[in-house]
């Protein structure tokens, strides 16, 4: 008989940390748009996900900055200028967003093909 082996209540469980951080709607997104874009200000991020509030955005991007995943700039200046771009921890995590995202892209292939034969 196989032991079941579960996560604790303590963050050990490696895919369930992993997930943690960049888990949600926007996290991968906002991670990947920065992987293509190198540095996007606030207003940029805001306007490449047009299905994000102000206020889900502002606590994304402080999650992400809070768990080392990017850099946030701020240029004192007025208006006031802030610009965002991936740590190098961040940048380790664009390898597996890109192969997920091949993932996607070929069941979405997938799903059309069916659709057009039906």
């Amino acid at each position: 008989m196989k032991k079941k082996v579960e996560c604790p209540a303590v963050t050990t469980c490696s895919v369930d940390y992993a997930f943690k951080r960049i888990g949600g709607k926007y996290k991968g997104r906002i991670l990947w748009y920065l992987h293509e874009h190198t540095i996007l200000r606030y207003g940029e991020l805001g306007r490449t996900l047009p299905d994000i509030t102000t206020k889900m955005l502002t606590q994304t991007l402080r999650e992400l900055e809070t768990d080392n995943l990017i850099n946030r700039k701020v240029y004192h200046e007025v208006p006031p200028k802030v610009e965002y771009s991936l740590t190098e921890v961040g940048k380790e995590l664009i390898p597996f967003i890109s192969y997920l995202k091949e993932w996607g892209d070929k069941q979405i292939e997938k799903e059309s093909l069916k659709k057009s034969i039906k």
